[in-house]
């Protein structure tokens, strides 16, 4: 995987997903590691709206997600 950048769901060795920060290149859906505020996004990862958190999380792996069943 690049630095910085998402392509699908990333846990590491220890089953924790993967963080990203703001100003890194993603694509798709992300929470705030801090609020859980939700956003999606196409470029770059922003500063959180809601509570300024600089950290991102995957919706694919983040605790945060909506069940999809």
């Amino acid at each position: 995987m690049e630095p910085g950048r998402a392509e699908g769901a990333a846990l590491d060795r220890d089953g924790a997903p993967d963080f990203f920060r703001t100003g890194s290149e993603a694509n798709g859906e992300y929470y705030c590691a801090e609020c859980g505020y939700g956003v999606s996004v196409r470029l770059l990862l922003p500063v959180c709206p809601m509570c300024r958190g600089r950290s991102w999380e995957d919706a694919a792996t983040s605790p945060f997600a909506r069940s999809r069943a």
